[in-house]
């Protein structure tokens, strides 16, 4: 399933990042020798990272495709808010799983600038939602997909 990179290749960066998921993705499904994979908060945080940014990326898509492709930007714009969908699910699921010790919630400036993980992806989530929040309607971003592949 993977495409070979031509040497023309114009997006060597999303490829890469198609790649890194592909690979993380076979990672987690390979029969280990003692025990399967389990799912922790770092995983949910570099995933929520990863579809935060392809979230921006499809704004701008569907932004540019517009005005000359009025039916691909409608389009664009529905897959930018069922990925918004998918987003605010992995950020509900971070919270949802125990942290990794009870040392790893709270804030150690010294150690971590930023803060805590818990807080980095509520900062990434919460600057994503307003950008969202000023470009769909509450009722597209609870509205269920059924819409069918109109061309």
């Amino acid at each position: 399933m993977t495409s070979r990179t031509r040497p023309d290749d114009a997006h060597p960066y999303l490829r890469a990042a198609s790649a890194g998921v592909r690979h993380h993705t076979r990672a987690l499904t390979r029969p280990a020798p003692t025990s399967p994979a389990q799912v922790d908060r770092v995983h949910l945080d570099v995933l929520h990272a990863h579809l935060t940014a392809l979230h921006q990326l499809l704004d701008l898509l569907a932004e540019s495709a517009r005005p000359p492709h009025p039916a691909a930007g409608r389009h664009l714009a529905t897959a930018h808010t069922r990925l918004w969908q998918a987003t605010a699910a992995v950020h509900d699921a971070f919270h949802l799983l125990p942290a990794a010790s009870a040392d790893a919630t709270e804030c150690h400036p010294e150690r971590l600038p930023e803060g805590p993980p818990v807080l980095t992806i509520c900062q990434r989530h919460l600057a994503a939602g307003h950008i969202v929040r000023r470009k769909t309607t509450p009722t597209d971003l609870n509205r269920p997909h059924t819409t069918a592949c109109v061309r």
